[in-house]
């Protein structure tokens, strides 16, 4: 990537509008080619300007953050990402438009008119400029799945673990790999994703809605169990423990996340050893090299996602460099790849 990433900054305020513009103007890698105070508007400008990232947000009149993501993403495949609010339902919207395939999200940090958006502004500008680099053409956004029917079928004791790491582009995967694994899967599963604290929930409520595996947010003395999927709360490193019992900490970030995929996995290596499955999926930077290579020296299996589908080509790449693959798929083979591995 070269010269300034171009960015269109929509918002319905026109405080917001100019707050947002600010923060990103004043890096020098980044140039704010216009506003939009709409979703309507917002595709007329992107039309206009072919800006290489769109901060969106999340509530607007005539046209909401849902729908112009959804029309900016089937038009122009731009990258965008989602400016959204602290609340519940902010948090829901914004899995969703995550789910779809915005590539990353930045949370307001006190409500839809924030005074204080000077507290994001190195996250703003970061997720920014990682959008810009993002393959939005070449990953499609999950689909709408139908809810399995039936009641989710009763868990036992895990003597398998599949822990799935992801970032940047995460939950979209996410969003193609846990609905697509069995109900009756023989084993307990444990994703870290990172996200901060608020969203992690939302995110394992949406999955669990559409997946034959149970899914919730892990809580301190959880168990593993087959057919259940824990999702690492944000804000808190996940450590597997004896049998399998999960316990959780804040402990200071590793890798400048919390919580972190290497902490999961060194601990998962330790305990389930060639019982336990890695899958390294999209995302920035090296978090889980080194718990791939611990669980590998334990005779643990690594899947790791294929460039063509990630979103960043950051944390798999590592994985592949090190020579500590045992499969490399896009992500809609991962799980028929887990099943494998499970029953190998």
């Amino acid at each position: 990537m070269s010269g300034k990433v171009t960015v269109l900054v929509v918002d319905d305020s026109a405080f917001m509008r100019k707050v947002v513009s600010d923060l990103l103007s004043e890096d020098p890698d980044l140039t704010v080619v216009g506003t939009a105070r709409d979703g309507l508007e917002a595709i007329a400008k992107t039309a206009q300007f072919a800006p290489q990232v769109v901060t969106l947000d999340v509530e607007m009149p005539r046209m909401d953050g849902l729908t112009a993501l959804k029309e900016l993403l089937r038009r122009f495949r731009v990258a965008v990402v989602m400016v959204s609010s602290l609340t519940q339902d902010g948090a829901r919207t914004t899995i969703e438009a995550l789910a779809l395939g915005a590539v990353d999200f930045v949370a307001k940090p006190s409500g839809s008119l924030s005074l204080d958006m000077a507290k994001v502004k190195e996250e703003l500008r970061h997720k920014v400029k990682t959008a810009a680099r993002a393959r939005v053409a070449c990953y499609p956004a999950a689909q709408p799945l139908r809810r399995p029917g039936g009641p989710k079928p009763a868990g036992g004791v895990s003597r398998q673990l599949v822990v799935i790491g992801c970032s940047t582009g995460g939950p979209n995967a996410l969003h193609h790999v846990l609905p697509a694994l069995p109900g009756d899967l023989p084993a307990g599963v444990v994703v870290v994703q990172h996200m901060p604290a608020g969203f992690t929930r939302s995110l394992a409520e949406r999955l669990n809605a559409l997946s034959r595996l149970r899914v919730r947010e892990a809580a301190e003395g959880d168990a593993t169990e087959q057919g259940t999927a824990l999702i690492a709360p944000g804000g808190w490193h996940l450590l597997v423990g004896p049998e399998g019992r999960l316990s959780l900490n804040q402990d200071p970030p590793l890798h400048g996340v919390r919580p972190a995929v290497d902490h999961t996995l060194v601990s998962a290596a330790e305990v389930f050893g060639r019982n336990c499955v890695a899958v390294i999926m999209t995302g920035m930077g090296y978090d889980g090299a080194r718990g791939v290579t611990e669980l590998k020296r334990r005779g643990g299996r690594v899947i790791a996602e294929h460039e063509s589908s990630c979103v960043v080509y950051g944390m798999p790449r590592v994985v592949v460099e090190m020579g500590n693959a045992d499969r490399v798929v896009p992500v809609d083979q991962i799980a028929p790849a887990v099943v494998e591995m499970l029953k190998a």
